[in-house]
């Protein structure tokens, strides 16, 4: 009897400690992340010419190739440009600036996500994925500490389970390459050395290059912008990281 009373209060015992320490961790997360935090960051900075206000016209080609198709950055943007004393046209070969973007993915991160994918630079591999952690508790004890790891384990698990359902540090990321082309001055000849590795079947490769001489000089760069909260949902973040992201592209100009 008296074994089964010993084993009873560390299961007891053992059952509010991983219950305050899983209720900790979720109190800790909602009070740290209770404010909503937006940032936007550039892999490379571009920096153009100064020109007169009469080259100041730009041509303005927005794509988006992820799974959100209600993130729309093209009106926001010529908007943006056009406070700047910017002309938009549709007709690419009128504009001294092309803006090109293409927003590769918005969806939730890891937290090192976002700095993989910046890291990587314009055509760089997107790597990410929710992640998460647990707490663990280890027990001895012979048969008491057993029967305590076990039970403790599952006690652990269910209230772990419960906090992070009501408690959850979520990021929202976006990630968009850029290209921005400007016309050369007069007298000034560019060109372009470009090589590519084409996969051919299972394991070989095909070495192409080329090279073209124009008058239009290429930069790029890429951006990437985060949301993070605790129980963050898309709807709150999306305007945020649109307004990030603007204005991130309409300050290179």
């Amino acid at each position: 009897m008296i074994f089964f009373q010993k084993v009873t209060v560390n299961v007891l015992v053992l059952g509010v400690l991983v219950w305050t320490m899983t209720g900790c961790n979720a109190l800790h997360t909602s009070i740290a992340k209770k404010d909503l935090d937006v940032q936007t960051k550039m892999s490379d900075t571009i920096f153009l010419d100064p020109v007169g206000p009469d080259k100041k016209v730009i041509y303005i080609e927005v794509r988006n190739t992820s799974d959100k198709d209600n993130f729309d950055i093209e009106t926001p943007i010529k908007a943006a440009i056009e406070k700047r004393g910017y002309r938009v046209t549709d007709d690419p070969d009128e504009a001294h600036y092309r803006l090109q973007a293409n927003v590769l993915s918005v969806a939730k991160a890891s937290p090192t996500a976002a700095e993989a994918a910046l890291g990587g630079g314009y055509g760089g591999v997107l790597a990410g994925g929710a992640a998460g952690a647990g707490v663990g508790l280890a027990t001895h004890g012979g048969i008491g500490g057993a029967a305590g790891g076990l039970i403790g384990s599952v006690v652990g698990g269910l209230t772990e389970t419960v906090a992070d359902a009501f408690v959850k540090d979520v990021t929202f990321m976006a990630v968009t390459d850029v290209q921005v082309v400007e016309k050369a001055p007069k007298g000034v000849i560019v060109r372009s050395d470009s090589e590519q590795n084409l996969a051919q079947g299972m394991a070989g490769t095909q070495r192409q290059t080329f090279s073209e001489v124009g008058k239009l000089k290429k930069y790029r760069t890429r951006v990437v912008s985060t949301a993070n909260q605790a129980n963050l949902e898309y709807e709150e973040a999306q305007e945020l990281l649109t307004k990030g992201l603007t204005r991130s592209l309409a300050n290179v100009f």
